[in-house]
């Protein structure tokens, strides 16, 4: 057991390290995916038919996502800090609670948060799931029962889902929860947690630029997306960073991160119209997250204000 990040000196020089480093892979990255038609028109790596795939599709989640890692490694090596405290244990009889929490927990507030904007803006609820539908049947080339499709997303991402996507999420969790999250802690738990959270929000900001997550002509577009999201990050990063220190593992937040991203899309499945995506029923709306930032404001305000990370290293 290692205990990182108490209330002692905030530890700058790693911390810039880390920061530059970490946004450096990842917007040179989204540089070129930029250069080269960004997210839209990205050329195609391999095109066969029925398949194509895309320099985006091959960068986005390699290179892009796993900046953070590389800047948690390469930071160690720079800065002689080695091994300690990487917070790769896994014991799961000590944290099962917070594997479990973090398997099922996104999945409860990411389709509470897709009911609560539905409730908000019935205008936009279609149960029939009709343009789902005819998106599927395009696709397919015929036409799809929509329910199956969902019933078939929805098991899958209480199963399987979380931990195929995991394997993407870690490169973000080793980095922002692994090794900010405990640097930040001399500044106070609660601000530390805010703070990772900002950054890990503004490290998608190219991305978003491209049109990742909102698209490009919703109001108040470009500059109210990137903002918008950072309640996204802080809220959910809230969340992740309590199932990190708590566990003192980097593992069950992954597990989460990937729980996220199986599950998010679902409420998409029942739209009918154009809802404002900045509201939902995405989780990144500020409606569709509000599930995610009740949860965030009850754990920041029960969080103690002093402490460290307990590794399972």
């Amino acid at each position: 057991m290692v205990a990182t990040g108490s209330r002692g000196s905030l530890e700058s020089r790693r911390i810039g390290y880390f920061l530059l480093v970490a946004f450096g892979v990842s917007w040179a990255t989204a540089a070129v995916i930029a250069v080269t038609g960004g997210l839209v028109d990205s050329p195609p790596v391999v095109s066969t038919p029925g398949f194509s795939l895309t320099v985006a599709a091959v960068l986005l989640p390699t290179a892009y996502m796993f900046g953070p890692a590389v800047a948690n490694a390469v930071t160690r090596w720079l800065t002689d800090e080695g091994r300690a405290a990487l917070m790769l244990g896994f014991d799961l009889r000590r944290s099962l609670r917070y594997y479990l929490l973090g398997w099922l927990a996104p999945a409860v507030l990411t389709l509470l948060g897709a009911a609560v904007f539905f409730a908000a803006f019935p205008r936009y609820f279609d149960p029939s799931m009709a343009a789902f539908a005819d998106r599927l049947a395009g696709q397919a080339g015929q036409r799809v029962d929509p329910a199956l499709v969902v019933a078939v997303q929805l098991v899958a991402a209480l199963t399987l889902g979380p931990v195929i996507n995991a394997l993407f999420a870690f490169g973000e969790e080793f980095g922002w929860r692994g090794y900010l999250l405990p640097k930040l802690l001399p500044l106070g738990a609660r601000r530390a947690v805010v703070a990772h959270g900002l950054v890990w929000g503004v490290w998608h900001w190219p991305l978003i630029a491209m049109g990742y997550e909102y698209g490009f002509g919703y109001p108040g577009a470009p500059w109210a997306g990137p903002l918008v999201f950072l309640v996204f990050t802080v809220s959910v990063g809230t969340v992740l960073a309590w199932l990190t220190v708590g566990s003192g593992s980097v593992w069950p937040a992954t597990l989460a991160h990937g729980a996220v991203n199986a599950v998010a899309g679902i409420g998409v499945a029942f739209v009918h119209g154009s809802p404002n995506p900045l509201l939902g029923p995405l989780p990144i709306g500020l409606v569709g997250g509000l599930p995610w930032l009740a949860v965030a404001v009850v754990l920041l305000w029960r969080w103690p204000t002093t402490g460290a990370v307990t590794t399972q290293d």
